[in-house]
């Protein structure tokens, strides 16, 4: 009988493309947690086969929610760099105490296995010259990267032979979702490009940025809950592939490439202090058997195309509330939907 798995932030950019993956393509049964931030968002309808569809806040969660779930992939959260400056203690309570939260009454009530979305923004400033592994130093500078080295801490406390957690660190995510973002970076590129024919880069192109497409962020959260438990128990895996490093520069050359008639520049007026190159060498020998990247820059720049041709994508959705979580958030607080504290309210 097929597993059942919660995917919390199931409504999300990342979500939206591994729910169908998981029940579609791999057969599992799969209930749904998300508040609804981005529901609005959808650029082209995108129904999920659910057992269920939790609509709460993580900070919310209890015990009952968790009835029935043996897995549970925890993706729910705010969702990058500048998100997460948009009001500190908001990131602390939504990413750092709605997460433990959920692992708390999710192991209270019997869930197997925890697998949690962390990033490799845990690594802010590094020596670019190496890759970093999973053991190398953490130099966490957003609050976002902050309350996720802070729950990968007291995840592994949680941890047990009854309650298997794997931490696992997506690169900086890129391709095509029907909750599309194009506040990441090569999605951005391409919807420049796309939009406007030209890509303005305000830095000087030469931070690193390794990469995953969302497809195979997706394979990832299925390989560590279906790899043996001694292979994943307790563990942290930067997912990724042996090429997956790219400077800023390098992206935006092949979003450039991939849109016809677009132009480049680069400004230079703006620093970027985040830049780190990572090393993906242990999920790709400890789980060799289970974890299969297939996805490539170039690959889903033609996938971004495809996909922003068949939603008739313009410069009014790119500059929009609908691709950037940001402004999303700001317009639904405008409008009263969700209050200040990010609580969605009865409007």
């Amino acid at each position: 009988m097929a597993k059942t798995i919660m995917v919390t932030g199931n409504l999300g950019y990342i979500g939206s493309v591994m729910v169908p993956w998981l029940t579609d393509e791999k057969g599992y049964d799969v209930v749904g947690y998300d508040i609804g931030y981005y529901e609005d968002c959808y650029l082209k309808p995108a129904p999920q086969k659910l057992v269920k569809q939790i609509k709460k806040d993580v900070r919310d969660c209890t015990p009952e929610d968790f009835a029935g779930i043996d897995y549970v992939i925890h993706l729910a959260g705010l969702s990058n760099d500048p998100l997460g400056d948009f009001d500190e203690s908001l990131t602390y309570a939504i990413n750092h105490e709605g997460t433990m939260k959920i692992a708390r009454c999710a192991k209270e009530a019997g869930v197997k296995r925890f697998a949690y979305a962390s990033s490799q923004s845990v690594y802010g400033i590094s020596d670019t010259s190496k890759a970093a592994d999973e053991e190398s130093p953490k130099n966490p500078i957003t609050a976002y990267a902050k309350t996720k080295w802070m729950c990968e801490g007291e995840l592994k406390e949680l941890c047990d032979d009854s309650f298997i957690v794997t931490i696992l660190r997506p690169a900086t995510a890129y391709g095509a979702s029907p909750n599309l973002r194009c506040d990441i970076v090569f999605n951005g590129f391409m919807g420049y490009a796309y939009t406007n024919k030209l890509i303005e880069i305000k830095s000087d192109g030469t931070p690193v940025r390794p990469m995953s497409h969302i497809r195979d962020i997706s394979n990832a959260f299925l390989a560590v809950l279906e790899a043996p438990e001694e292979l994943v128990k307790g563990e942290v895996f930067n997912i990724g592939k042996d090429d997956n490093n790219y400077t800023v520069r390098d992206l935006a050359e092949m979003a450039q490439k991939c849109v016809p008639g677009s132009d480049l520049t680069f400004t230079g007026e703006h620093t970027d202090p985040r830049s780190y190159r990572v090393s993906s060498e242990k999920i790709l020998t400890v789980l060799k058997d289970y974890y299969h990247p297939e996805w490539t820059i170039e690959k889903a720049g033609k996938e971004l195309l495809e996909f922003y041709d068949s939603v008739r994508f313009d410069k009014e959705t790119f500059e929009g509330w609908k691709v950037t979580r940001l402004k999303c958030l700001k317009k639904r607080i405008e409008d009263g939907t969700i209050d200040g504290e990010l609580r969605v309210t009865d409007k």
